[in-house]
């Protein structure tokens, strides 16, 4: 029995036992793999390609490897990548903490910059990534933002890091408020050539700026092309191997094991990876 049904005469179905029910179903229904004429062998070997490599794998890679169609790999990416995305998040920086807190620029926003416009200088026709770093859990979180004014940036620290945090930055303007709402507020000032602050070593953002040496060599490199529509899942994709890395004593194994538990309730079809937000 497995909750309200009951094992059939065929190998791996299920019925609902619910009387106005009476459907057959097998265990991959609501999960990620429902409906995949893919063998799950091929899936599990799809996770372990993506969750052991550190720069992530291409669709065009995955496709050469398990022998499918480019089309098919593309999906299945997309759809692992649902299950790396972390559910209910823990707030950062708890018992006064430090909370590493930076942004960066990635590709072209073509809402920004159509086209076949001409792109010019700054970062303003960029996509932009706010991630936070917590150094005693050693974890990272990003997202997608619209722009970096205070407006928008100092609501998102509030709903992600804990009060008593002692927050890290660099001189940018939208940070420069953020003693009024966290315990402590130090930033090192990268415009001068200050990377470590020689009488508080402590007050520095080398490991989030490590982190995103990696997010920037894995989509340059190995990805080279993401719009706007799909960055939150390469975002879920690169935080979630940070997070689950061997130095945490997370291996190739194990970090397979928890997509595979992640799948749960995250089903996508063939229409939702090019125009879903969430």
């Amino acid at each position: 029995m497995i909750g309200h049904s009951y094992a059939t005469a065929k190998v791996g179905k299920y019925r609902c036992a619910e009387p106005e029910c009476r459907k057959d179903f097998t265990a991959t229904v609501g999960t990620l793999f429902e409906r995949s004429k893919i063998p799950l062998s091929t899936w599990f070997r799809a996770v372990h390609l993506l969750c052991s490599s550190k720069k992530g794998m291409s669709s065009h890679q995955m496709h050469r490897m398990l022998g499918v169609s480019y089309k098919t790999a593309w999906f299945m990416t997309h759809r692992i990548r649902e299950g790396m995305r972390a559910g209910k998040l823990a707030i950062m920086g708890g018992a006064g903490g430090i909370v590493e807190v930076d942004e960066t620029f990635i590709g072209n926003d073509r809402d920004v910059k159509p086209h076949g416009s001409k792109k010019g200088r700054g970062y303003a026709h960029k996509h932009k990534v706010l991630s936070l770093v917590d150094r005693d859990t050693g974890q990272k979180r990003s997202m997608v933002v619209d722009d970096l004014t205070a407006k928008t940036l100092v609501p998102i620290l509030r709903e992600n890091i804990a009060r008593e945090a002692r927050v890290m930055t660099d001189e940018a303007g939208q940070y420069g408020k953020l003693s009024a709402t966290f315990a402590q507020h130090d930033y090192v000032s990268h415009g001068a050539g200050e990377y470590v602050n020689l009488e508080d070593r402590a007050i520095h953002t080398n490991t989030i700026e490590g982190a995103f040496s990696i997010f920037k060599r894995g989509m340059k490199g190995t990805y080279q092309h993401c719009g706007k529509q799909h960055l939150h899942r390469y975002l879920a994709e690169f935080d979630f191997r940070y997070n689950n890395r061997v130095r945490l004593g997370i291996g190739d194994v194990e970090r397979a094991r928890k997509v595979i538990e992640g799948i749960g309730g995250k089903r996508l079809t063939y229409g939702e990876p090019r125009s879903a937000q969430a």
